[in-house]
Protein backbone atom coordinates (compact mmCIF):
# COMPACT_ATOMS: atom_id res chain seq x y z
CA UNK A 1 0.00 0.00 0.00
CA UNK A 2 2.64 2.47 0.83
CA UNK A 3 4.55 1.97 -2.62
CA UNK A 4 1.41 2.14 -4.15
CA UNK A 5 0.53 5.81 -2.48
CA UNK A 6 4.52 6.53 -3.19
CA UNK A 7 4.13 6.18 -6.53
CA UNK A 8 0.52 8.57 -7.01
CA UNK A 9 2.69 11.06 -4.55
CA UNK A 10 4.99 12.18 -7.84
CA UNK A 11 1.42 12.55 -9.83
CA UNK A 12 0.54 16.44 -10.34
CA UNK A 13 -3.06 17.38 -9.23
CA UNK A 14 -3.70 18.77 -12.75
CA UNK A 15 -3.34 15.21 -14.60
CA UNK A 16 -6.69 14.10 -12.33
CA UNK A 17 -9.96 14.93 -13.98
CA UNK A 18 -12.48 16.70 -11.24
CA UNK A 19 -15.55 14.78 -11.13
CA UNK A 20 -18.31 16.15 -12.55
CA UNK A 21 -16.19 18.81 -13.64
CA UNK A 22 -17.27 20.27 -17.15
CA UNK A 23 -14.93 21.19 -19.95
CA UNK A 24 -17.67 23.23 -21.50
CA UNK A 25 -19.00 22.62 -25.55
CA UNK A 26 -15.45 20.59 -25.57
CA UNK A 27 -16.72 17.79 -24.26
CA UNK A 28 -19.61 17.86 -26.92
CA UNK A 29 -16.24 16.70 -28.80
CA UNK A 30 -15.28 14.20 -27.13
CA UNK A 31 -18.63 12.37 -26.11
CA UNK A 32 -19.39 12.60 -29.56
CA UNK A 33 -20.84 9.33 -29.33
CA UNK A 34 -23.15 9.87 -26.54
CA UNK A 35 -23.90 13.40 -28.81
CA UNK A 36 -25.12 10.69 -31.82
CA UNK A 37 -26.72 8.67 -29.49
CA UNK A 38 -28.76 11.46 -28.20
CA UNK A 39 -29.30 13.20 -31.82
CA UNK A 40 -30.36 9.47 -33.32
CA UNK A 41 -32.77 9.38 -30.48
CA UNK A 42 -34.10 13.26 -30.88
CA UNK A 43 -35.09 12.50 -34.72
CA UNK A 44 -36.50 8.74 -34.60
CA UNK A 45 -39.05 9.21 -31.49
CA UNK A 46 -40.20 12.52 -32.64
CA UNK A 47 -42.45 11.30 -35.31
CA UNK A 48 -42.86 8.18 -33.53
CA UNK A 49 -46.73 6.33 -33.35
CA UNK A 50 -47.53 8.73 -35.84
CA UNK A 51 -49.20 7.76 -39.46
CA UNK A 52 -47.95 10.27 -41.33
CA UNK A 53 -44.50 10.10 -40.03
CA UNK A 54 -42.08 12.32 -41.39
CA UNK A 55 -44.94 14.18 -43.76
CA UNK A 56 -45.31 16.15 -41.19
CA UNK A 57 -42.08 18.14 -41.61
CA UNK A 58 -43.48 19.07 -45.23
CA UNK A 59 -47.13 19.53 -43.89
CA UNK A 60 -45.85 22.10 -40.90
CA UNK A 61 -44.09 24.61 -43.09
CA UNK A 62 -46.83 24.69 -46.22
CA UNK A 63 -49.84 25.08 -43.66
CA UNK A 64 -47.81 28.26 -41.99
CA UNK A 65 -46.72 29.30 -45.27
CA UNK A 66 -50.36 29.50 -47.01
CA UNK A 67 -51.74 31.24 -43.34
CA UNK A 68 -49.38 34.16 -43.89
CA UNK A 69 -49.73 34.33 -47.95
CA UNK A 70 -53.17 34.02 -48.29
CA UNK A 71 -54.06 36.36 -44.72
CA UNK A 72 -51.13 38.93 -45.23
CA UNK A 73 -50.12 38.30 -48.70
CA UNK A 74 -53.75 38.23 -50.88
CA UNK A 75 -55.97 39.73 -48.20
CA UNK A 76 -53.69 42.72 -46.68
CA UNK A 77 -51.77 43.42 -49.89
CA UNK A 78 -48.36 42.96 -48.11
CA UNK A 79 -47.47 41.02 -51.85
CA UNK A 80 -47.13 44.79 -53.34
CA UNK A 81 -43.58 45.37 -54.95
CA UNK A 82 -42.70 42.33 -54.09
CA UNK A 83 -42.63 39.96 -57.28
CA UNK A 84 -42.14 36.08 -56.70
CA UNK A 85 -43.66 36.57 -52.63
CA UNK A 86 -44.47 32.99 -52.09
CA UNK A 87 -40.85 32.27 -52.47
CA UNK A 88 -40.03 35.78 -50.89
CA UNK A 89 -42.16 33.97 -47.89
CA UNK A 90 -41.35 30.69 -47.40
CA UNK A 91 -37.53 31.35 -47.82
CA UNK A 92 -37.87 33.09 -44.78
CA UNK A 93 -40.42 30.87 -42.68
CA UNK A 94 -37.73 28.41 -43.38
CA UNK A 95 -35.06 30.56 -41.50
CA UNK A 96 -37.87 31.37 -38.70
CA UNK A 97 -38.84 27.73 -38.16
CA UNK A 98 -35.14 26.63 -37.64
CA UNK A 99 -33.97 29.19 -35.12
CA UNK A 100 -37.49 28.85 -33.19
CA UNK A 101 -37.10 25.26 -33.09
CA UNK A 102 -33.48 24.64 -32.19
CA UNK A 103 -33.57 27.86 -29.75
CA UNK A 104 -36.72 26.20 -27.34
CA UNK A 105 -36.00 22.81 -27.70
CA UNK A 106 -32.23 23.53 -26.60
CA UNK A 107 -34.43 25.71 -23.63
CA UNK A 108 -36.20 23.20 -22.56
CA UNK A 109 -33.24 20.00 -22.80
CA UNK A 110 -32.55 20.23 -19.65
CA UNK A 111 -35.33 19.85 -18.25
CA UNK A 112 -36.49 17.77 -20.40
CA UNK A 113 -33.58 15.08 -19.54
CA UNK A 114 -34.15 15.84 -15.95
CA UNK A 115 -34.03 11.83 -15.00
CA UNK A 116 -31.15 11.75 -16.74
CA UNK A 117 -29.47 14.99 -14.89
CA UNK A 118 -30.32 13.67 -11.61
CA UNK A 119 -29.31 10.20 -11.95
CA UNK A 120 -25.54 10.37 -13.51
CA UNK A 121 -23.10 12.28 -14.73
CA UNK A 122 -22.27 13.52 -18.35
CA UNK A 123 -22.00 16.89 -20.05
CA UNK A 124 -24.52 18.76 -19.42
CA UNK A 125 -24.38 20.92 -22.93
CA UNK A 126 -25.38 17.65 -25.16
CA UNK A 127 -28.89 18.15 -24.06
CA UNK A 128 -28.49 21.70 -25.73
CA UNK A 129 -26.42 20.59 -28.60
CA UNK A 130 -27.94 17.55 -29.58
CA UNK A 131 -31.75 19.83 -29.59
CA UNK A 132 -30.12 21.99 -32.00
CA UNK A 133 -28.48 19.43 -34.28
CA UNK A 134 -32.57 17.72 -33.80
CA UNK A 135 -33.71 21.05 -35.18
CA UNK A 136 -31.24 21.05 -38.18
CA UNK A 137 -32.49 17.88 -39.46
CA UNK A 138 -36.39 18.89 -39.20
CA UNK A 139 -35.22 22.27 -41.41
CA UNK A 140 -33.00 19.78 -44.18
CA UNK A 141 -37.09 18.56 -45.70
CA UNK A 142 -37.98 22.15 -45.91
CA UNK A 143 -34.88 23.58 -47.43
CA UNK A 144 -35.91 20.91 -50.18
CA UNK A 145 -39.18 21.89 -50.37
CA UNK A 146 -38.63 25.76 -51.01
CA UNK A 147 -35.17 24.08 -53.46
CA UNK A 148 -37.84 22.46 -55.69
CA UNK A 149 -39.72 25.13 -56.06
CA UNK A 150 -37.16 27.49 -57.01
CA UNK A 151 -36.03 24.88 -59.60
CA UNK A 152 -38.95 25.02 -61.55
CA UNK A 153 -38.71 28.85 -62.05
CA UNK A 154 -34.99 28.00 -63.18
CA UNK A 155 -33.35 29.11 -60.13
CA UNK A 156 -30.78 26.55 -61.22
CA UNK A 157 -29.43 28.96 -64.55
CA UNK A 158 -28.97 31.69 -61.62
CA UNK A 159 -26.86 29.86 -58.62
CA UNK A 160 -23.44 31.05 -58.17
CA UNK A 161 -20.70 30.43 -55.47
CA UNK A 162 -22.26 33.52 -53.45
CA UNK A 163 -25.64 32.23 -53.24
CA UNK A 164 -24.18 29.03 -51.88
CA UNK A 165 -22.24 30.82 -49.39
CA UNK A 166 -24.90 32.65 -48.60
CA UNK A 167 -26.84 29.60 -47.23
CA UNK A 168 -23.90 27.93 -45.40
CA UNK A 169 -23.37 31.50 -43.80
CA UNK A 170 -27.23 32.09 -42.44
CA UNK A 171 -27.54 28.56 -41.69
CA UNK A 172 -24.09 28.79 -39.65
CA UNK A 173 -25.85 32.23 -38.08
CA UNK A 174 -28.96 30.62 -37.14
CA UNK A 175 -27.46 27.91 -35.18
CA UNK A 176 -24.51 29.50 -32.97
CA UNK A 177 -26.83 31.90 -32.28
CA UNK A 178 -29.81 29.50 -31.17
CA UNK A 179 -27.51 27.40 -29.12
CA UNK A 180 -26.02 30.57 -27.49
CA UNK A 181 -29.59 31.52 -26.41
CA UNK A 182 -30.28 28.09 -25.95
CA UNK A 183 -27.90 27.30 -23.41
CA UNK A 184 -28.41 30.90 -21.81
CA UNK A 185 -32.42 30.70 -20.84
CA UNK A 186 -31.98 26.44 -20.85
CA UNK A 187 -29.91 27.26 -17.51
CA UNK A 188 -32.21 29.79 -15.92
CA UNK A 189 -35.41 27.40 -17.14
CA UNK A 190 -33.76 24.80 -14.30
CA UNK A 191 -34.45 27.46 -11.64
CA UNK A 192 -36.93 29.34 -12.87
CA UNK A 193 -39.64 27.94 -15.15
CA UNK A 194 -40.50 31.45 -16.54
CA UNK A 195 -37.70 31.66 -18.70
CA UNK A 196 -39.88 28.97 -20.99
CA UNK A 197 -42.98 31.81 -21.38
CA UNK A 198 -40.08 34.32 -21.90
CA UNK A 199 -38.84 32.59 -24.96
CA UNK A 200 -42.34 32.16 -26.25
CA UNK A 201 -42.42 35.57 -26.17
CA UNK A 202 -39.56 36.09 -27.84
CA UNK A 203 -40.20 33.77 -30.92
CA UNK A 204 -43.71 34.97 -31.31
CA UNK A 205 -41.50 38.61 -31.68
CA UNK A 206 -38.88 36.88 -34.09
CA UNK A 207 -41.00 36.46 -36.99
CA UNK A 208 -42.28 40.29 -36.94
CA UNK A 209 -39.05 41.39 -36.11
CA UNK A 210 -37.53 40.05 -39.41
CA UNK A 211 -38.46 41.00 -42.89
CA UNK A 212 -40.06 37.51 -43.28
CA UNK A 213 -43.60 38.56 -44.47
CA UNK A 214 -42.48 42.41 -45.31
CA UNK A 215 -39.06 43.99 -47.31
CA UNK A 216 -36.55 45.35 -45.44
CA UNK A 217 -37.53 48.78 -47.37
CA UNK A 218 -40.61 49.32 -45.68
CA UNK A 219 -38.63 49.27 -42.31
CA UNK A 220 -36.45 51.89 -43.70
CA UNK A 221 -39.13 53.95 -45.18
CA UNK A 222 -40.92 54.02 -41.86
CA UNK A 223 -38.23 55.00 -39.72
CA UNK A 224 -37.43 58.13 -42.36
CA UNK A 225 -41.62 58.59 -41.93
CA UNK A 226 -41.05 58.96 -38.08
CA UNK A 227 -38.04 61.21 -37.91
CA UNK A 228 -35.88 58.06 -36.25
CA UNK A 229 -31.76 58.65 -36.75
CA UNK A 230 -30.02 55.85 -39.22
CA UNK A 231 -28.52 53.76 -36.84
CA UNK A 232 -31.70 52.09 -35.74
CA UNK A 233 -32.31 50.69 -39.26
CA UNK A 234 -28.55 49.49 -38.71
CA UNK A 235 -29.54 48.14 -35.35
CA UNK A 236 -32.23 46.47 -37.06
CA UNK A 237 -30.11 45.29 -39.71
CA UNK A 238 -27.34 43.68 -37.38
CA UNK A 239 -30.27 41.19 -35.94
CA UNK A 240 -28.94 37.82 -36.41
CA UNK A 241 -32.35 36.71 -37.58
CA UNK A 242 -32.70 39.21 -39.74
CA UNK A 243 -29.75 38.54 -41.57
CA UNK A 244 -29.87 34.87 -42.11
CA UNK A 245 -33.59 36.18 -43.89
CA UNK A 246 -32.00 38.45 -46.03
CA UNK A 247 -29.00 36.13 -46.88
CA UNK A 248 -31.87 33.55 -47.97
CA UNK A 249 -33.75 36.04 -49.71
CA UNK A 250 -30.28 36.61 -51.57
CA UNK A 251 -29.79 32.94 -51.87
CA UNK A 252 -33.03 31.81 -53.35
CA UNK A 253 -35.15 34.39 -54.15
CA UNK A 254 -33.09 37.43 -55.45
CA UNK A 255 -31.94 34.97 -58.17
CA UNK A 256 -35.74 33.87 -59.45
CA UNK A 257 -36.55 37.99 -59.37
CA UNK A 258 -36.44 40.01 -62.68
CA UNK A 259 -36.81 43.14 -60.53
CA UNK A 260 -34.62 45.80 -59.67
CA UNK A 261 -34.98 45.49 -55.98
CA UNK A 262 -32.12 47.09 -54.01
CA UNK A 263 -30.07 44.72 -51.47
CA UNK A 264 -29.74 45.58 -47.81
CA UNK A 265 -27.03 47.98 -47.15
CA UNK A 266 -23.37 46.32 -46.43
CA UNK A 267 -24.62 42.78 -46.72
CA UNK A 268 -21.51 41.11 -46.82
CA UNK A 269 -20.06 42.99 -44.21
CA UNK A 270 -22.99 42.43 -41.94
CA UNK A 271 -22.59 38.85 -42.23
CA UNK A 272 -19.19 39.36 -40.64
CA UNK A 273 -20.82 41.46 -37.92
CA UNK A 274 -24.16 39.14 -37.22
CA UNK A 275 -21.27 35.87 -37.16
CA UNK A 276 -19.65 37.80 -34.24
CA UNK A 277 -22.54 38.49 -32.46
CA UNK A 278 -23.85 35.22 -32.69
CA UNK A 279 -20.29 33.71 -31.35
CA UNK A 280 -20.23 36.50 -28.44
CA UNK A 281 -23.84 35.35 -27.78
CA UNK A 282 -22.80 31.72 -27.47
CA UNK A 283 -20.08 32.73 -25.05
CA UNK A 284 -22.17 34.36 -23.12
CA UNK A 285 -24.72 31.48 -23.16
CA UNK A 286 -21.99 29.07 -22.23
CA UNK A 287 -20.64 30.79 -19.43
CA UNK A 288 -23.78 31.22 -17.24
CA UNK A 289 -24.47 27.38 -18.16
CA UNK A 290 -21.56 26.69 -16.60
CA UNK A 291 -22.00 28.53 -13.90
CA UNK A 292 -25.38 27.37 -13.23
CA UNK A 293 -24.89 23.53 -13.63
CA UNK A 294 -23.62 22.67 -10.48
CA UNK A 295 -26.97 23.01 -8.66
CA UNK A 296 -29.11 21.27 -11.76
CA UNK A 297 -29.41 17.98 -10.00
CA UNK A 298 -30.46 19.35 -6.54
CA UNK A 299 -32.86 22.30 -8.85
CA UNK A 300 -34.40 19.26 -10.67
Amino acid sequence: MTQSSDLFANVPRTEFETPGRSRGLLDALRWHYLLRLLVRTGVTTRYRNSVLGWTWSYVRPAAQFLVFWVVLGLFLNLERGIPNYAIYLFSGIVVINLFSEAYKNATTSIVGNAALVRKVYLPRQLFAVSAVFVAFVHFLPQVGLLLVVCLFLGWITHISLLSILAVIAAIVIVLIFALGLGLLFGAMNVRYRDAENVVELLLLLATWASPVLYYWTMVRDALETLGWPAWVLEIYLLNPITQAVELFHYAFWYPVTTADLPLPPDLAMNTLWTLLIALVTLFIGQSVFRRLEGRFAQDL
